[in-house]
């Protein structure tokens, strides 16, 4: 049942919960961490930890996305970033998070995340017209079938995204290039995307068309995932990939509070099981995980992967060098983030994702906590630790 409260005469409205709203409540007997499996698997291809990257360029290049593979995560890399518009990305990078107040330009060389420290240390306008110039340029096919051929040499799953306005011209190269699995993802994507001078986006025939598995999103309730999920997608993401950096809630007035829509997603996950007698589709939760603890309870309340962003800011191996910012930060007409400094990028990615922790704040070892989390509660893979007891903290 909905607790939902009267918000004004005639005007009510659903009370919900973030993930920093609920707690883990282990109830059965422990086990050794070392008897606990964090594999994950969506359609044929099989992981070894519930990873994906959010498709942004500060975390996701070609070398940094081809790591996480190697690790054991699937690395998502975007069709419509940088290594598909420019031919020396890097340096495009190094013009953006290189800047500081003195140098509006972008000239006076590289500064790392200790230089820039706070929001009067660099120009933030200046940084938005840097990434709206950046991605202006446009994508050019041969620079997009270098980057996905890049990834796919390296070995692994090949994951790229796409977005939904522009999923119907670039899904075809992307394919021919190699991808594995295909990602359309958004703010908010429904099953149909009515877009001004051409024909609507189906989803549902669209993904029919295509040989490869399909993961869309992002979800925001019951409604909506079950939406995705009968399109004929393998997987539904769910959330806006909401972080610090994200300003989508502030301009739109739009937020997800995760642990309610995650839940909500679950259950539309087992309606659609019982509908379709047997067609599972994951929930990919994307939001708000700034913590090894946030992905337990991510995977507690019903997600059977997550999707990273700000927290692999910290990797060393992170193009962005400690610098954040999601897609829509380079709107040209209504940017919904901005682009600073976030993590320290002093970690090597592995010990990020799988430890030791260099670190006693949930930021390292992330995956390492997950299985360490599973363990204390007694369930030994992801789908057992979904069932596990919650508890609400306000």
């Amino acid at each position: 049942m909905q607790d939902t409260v009267e918000i004004g005469m005639g005007r009510t409205a659903r009370r919900v919960y973030g993930l920093d709203d609920v707690a883990i409540v282990p109830s059965r007997r422990t086990r050794s961490s070392s008897q606990v499996s964090t594999a994950w698997q969506i359609d044929a291809y099989r992981f070894e930890i519930p990873l994906l990257t959010q498709p942004t360029d500060a975390v996701a290049s070609p070398a940094s996305v081809a790591e996480v593979n190697r690790l054991g995560g699937l690395g998502v890399l975007d069709a419509e970033g940088l290594w598909s518009r420019h031919a020396d990305p890097a340096a495009v990078i190094a013009s953006i998070v290189g800047r500081d107040p003195g140098d509006p330009d972008g000239a006076g060389g590289t500064h790392g995340t200790d230089d820039i420290d706070d929001e009067d240390g660099f120009d933030a306008d200046a940084v938005l017209a840097a990434l709206q110039q950046a991605y202006s340029a446009p994508v050019q096919p041969d620079l997009l079938a270098e980057a996905i051929g890049s990834v796919r040499a390296a070995g692994g799953t090949v994951a790229v995204r796409v977005s939904p306005q522009n999923a119907g011209t670039l899904a075809g190269p992307v394919l021919a290039a190699g991808a594995e699995i295909l990602v359309i993802q958004g703010t908010i994507v429904s099953a149909e995307h009515v877009q001004q001078g051409g024909e609507p986006l189906n989803l549902k025939s669209f993904i029919a068309d295509l040989e490869v598995p399909v993961v869309v999103g992002g979800a925001t309730n019951y409604q909506t995932a079950t939406h995705l999920m009968r399109t004929g997608a393998a997987g539904v993401i769910v959330g806006m990939g909401s972080g610090s950096h994200s300003t989508t809630s502030d301009v739109l007035g739009i937020t997800v509070p995760m642990a309610t829509a995650i839940a909500d997603a679950a259950a539309a996950r087992r309606s659609y099981l019982d509908e379709t007698g047997g067609r599972y589709v994951h929930v990919i939760a994307a939001g708000d995980l700034e913590t090894s603890a946030d992905i337990a309870k991510a995977v507690a309340c019903g997600a059977d992967a997550v999707m990273l962003g700000e927290a692999l800011t910290e990797a060393a191996e992170a193009p962005g060098r400690g610098w954040y910012w999601p897609n829509t930060a380079a709107h040209p007409v209504l940017p919904r983030g901005f682009g600073g400094p976030c993590g320290l990028a002093d970690v090597p990615l592995e010990r990020l994702l799988l430890g030791p922790a260099t670190s006693a704040d949930g930021t390292t070892n992330l995956f390492g906590a997950l299985r360490r989390a599973m363990a204390k509660a007694g369930y030994s893979d992801l789908k057992e630790f979904q069932k596990v007891g919650l508890t609400v903290l306000r």
